[in-house]
């Protein structure tokens, strides 16, 4: 079952970058607050369903390094994607936070292999092995029709995506009910090249 978006409002005024950063940080708490009241097995149905429709719609055979993330906050867990793209010869990646404030690394990564904890203690590898993804599954709290994201606020893959040297295809994936009509994007903000969920695999013409 296909959870309805949430409503949740709009800035004071579209056009003020102070009343937009409140309107995105109420948002996000709502829309993290909600996603993890749901009940566990709903997460799990809508993360598989959305997992599906990436597979079906994206071959990731053709990117050799996969970025992905370790799951926290009711993410959707994308570790089973890891197993099966190093089980067909690819290899993946975790993003580490080396520097606050500076754009992540990622550190390759064997799935099965120890992991140890990092900033905000999100589990990242215990060897520092620096790779330039092809393609990233990113993680979304929310987003919109454009296919810009709504993250955590800290703007660190904002900042990894802007300085990567290969322009790695982005997906984004996420819940249904965090689509919004628009994120009011700002200069800052990069958009997915697709974004998929429960309900829609949708790609986006960014470039």
């Amino acid at each position: 079952m296909t959870e309805k978006a949430l409503d949740l409002g709009a800035p004071a005024s579209p056009e003020n970058w102070n009343d937009i950063r409140e309107w995105r940080k109420s948002s996000r708490e709502l829309l993290i607050q909600h996603r993890l009241a749901l009940p566990s097995h709903v997460r799990r149905a809508q993360g598989e369903r959305a997992k599906q429709r990436l597979i079906e719609n994206i071959d990731l055979r053709a990117y050799g390094t996969l970025g992905l993330y370790f799951p926290i906050r009711g993410e959707i867990d994308v570790r089973d994607i890891a197993q099966r793209h190093v089980e067909v010869g690819g290899r993946v990646a975790l993003p580490v936070v080396v520097t606050r404030g500076a754009p992540v690394e990622f550190w390759n990564w064997t799935p099965g292999e120890r992991l140890q904890r990092g900033l905000w203690n999100i589990p990242i590898p215990e060897r520092r092995e620096v790779v330039h993804p092809d393609a990233l599954i990113i993680p979304l709290v929310g987003f919109d029709v454009a296919g810009f994201r709504l993250g955590y606020g800290g703007g660190y893959y904002d900042r990894t995506l802007a300085a990567a040297p290969n322009n790695p295809f982005r997906i984004g994936i996420g819940y249904s009910f965090a689509r919004l009509q628009t994120i009011y994007p700002q200069p800052h903000d990069i958009p997915m090249h697709a974004v998929v969920t429960d309900a829609i695999f949708m790609r986006v013409n960014n470039g």
